[in-house]
Formats: C-alpha cells, structure tokens, sequence
C-alpha cells in the first residue's frame, strides 16, 4: 500500500541516529515485526529511490485536533550516511512523507514455553524492538544482546529495559559493557530450549548463524540489503540460497523472500 504520512517527531536518540515516528494506515496495524517500509523522502528526482527502514513500533494514538479518532503510528530508527538520510534527519512535525507499507516477511515468533534469544547491533536493533514488544505481550521470557563499536551504535537499550527485557550489551571499545564482539557475550548464554532472533551487520549474523548451527537452536535472521523496488521486481537484492551451486542456483530476493529468513535457509561464508 503507497500512503502519504506525515511526521509526528523526529528526534536524535544518539549521535547520527534518529528516531522518526510517522503516521500510518489502519492496515499497519496489523504488521509483523520484521516487515519494513520503502521510505520515499522527498518529492524530488534526487534522490530517485526509496530507502528502506525495519519497523521499530507500531501502535495508535490520539491526535491533538478535536474530533479526531484514534490514529495508527509507525515509527523508524535511522543512521545519517548520505544524502536521502541527511534529507530525512531535517524533517520534522507537519512534513509529509510517501510510504510503500508493509513490506516482506517477518518474524515467525515460535511456540510459548522457549527463551527468546534476540541479537542485534546498530540499526539492527529497529526490527527487534517491535519483536520484543510483542513477545513481552504474550508472557515470553525474552533477553537481548545488543552491540555496537562504540557506546553511541547501541541504541535504545532504556526502551527495551522498560519491556521487562534482560539485556546484555558488547562494544568493541569497551565505552559501554563489555569489550569485545557481542557474539562473544552470546556464546556464553547460548543453550538449547532457546530460539534466535538476530539483525545487524553480515559478518554478526554469519557468527550467529554457525553458533545456532552448532548447538541446534532455531535461528532466524534478518538481512540488510540495498533495495530499489522492495517487492522483488528489480533482483537488486538477491543472496544465496544454502543449496545455491553454478549447476541449481539458489538465490533469494530480501526483499520479497525476506528480510527475515531462518538461518538454515541461506549460505553463509
């Protein structure tokens, strides 16, 4: 669905990063966390593509003006790295925004009983906010390791916190938490009776996909990948599948087949 939002807030929750929350249709209220938005930030040729962004929250609210119902929200968490980011860090309340929502296939959250395992670092953290919201609403015990190169990469650890969330958090420098990769903090937590959830830069999500293998735990991923379309019409974001060969390729749109995919399902380096 192409909707046109209009920006409710847009605040820097550390340096670079910024959380937006926009409005949204009724239809997205119903969203899976994992899915995704194709942001479109402005109604200039340049920049040309939409950009795309996990959802970190979704829920509803009363506006201000008198007579109104309640409306739906979404909101984003972003880094500025370029010039469609930069764009969007200038918005603020009343400014307009075209949405392509919701977008692929999200997180598959497992039967009750299971410790819920969710691994992220930077941005990486957006989608599994959302997920541990949800988790926490249906009385799962949920713990999150989160990571970062430095203090202000690992963000919104307060919010997840309020969740009832155990959290543990890892920075290569050491500025907060332990020093060291978060991968490391997770191998020594990882048992089986759990199910991963993991989001953030590839070489992680490789770490924790042959961790996952290795002790049998469930393990489902959700990539990162440049998108130009967001529903598989340009193969701008194809990986391989874990039976791919130059005999019987395998590939997979993130987009479309993704972005959540289990572990199993792709080759990993």
């Amino acid at each position: 669905m192409q909707f046109k939002s209009m920006v409710i807030s847009n605040v820097e929750v550390s340096p670079n990063y910024f959380r937006m929350r926009m409005s949204a249709p009724e239809e997205l209220a119903s969203a899976v966390p994992g899915q995704f938005v194709m942001l479109k930030v402005n109604d200039a040729i340049d920049p040309l593509l939409r950009r795309p962004f996990g959802l970190f929250d979704v829920g509803s609210f009363v506006p201000e003006y008198a007579g109104c119902g309640t409306q739906v929200y979404c909101e984003i968490l972003y880094k500025v790295v370029g010039k469609g980011t930069k764009i969007l860090s200038a918005l603020h309340h009343g400014d307009l925004v075209d949405l392509l929502v919701p977008l692929g296939k999200g997180f598959q959250m497992g039967p009750a009983g299971e410790e819920k395992v969710l691994v992220g670092g930077g941005v990486g953290l957006a989608p599994l906010y959302y997920l541990a919201k949800e988790l926490k609403q249906r009385g799962e015990k949920v713990r999150l390791f989160a990571g970062g190169r430095n203090r202000d990469d690992v963000l919104c650890i307060t919010e997840f916190e309020r969740l009832g969330v155990e959290t543990y958090v890892a920075t290569d420098d050491g500025t907060l938490g332990e020093r060291g990769f978060v991968t490391q903090v997770l191998e020594r937590h990882l048992g089986t009776g759990m199910r991963i959830f993991a989001c953030g830069p590839t070489p992680m999500l490789n770490a924790v996909a042959k961790m996952s293998q290795k002790l049998g735990v469930p393990c489902q991923v959700s990539m990162e990948a440049y998108m130009a379309c967001g529903v598989g019409a340009c193969l701008g974001c194809v990986m391989k599948g874990a039976n791919h060969s130059d005999e019987t390729p395998d590939y997979r749109c993130v987009c479309k087949d993704g972005p959540v995919f289990d572990s199993f399902e792709l080759q990993w380096s």
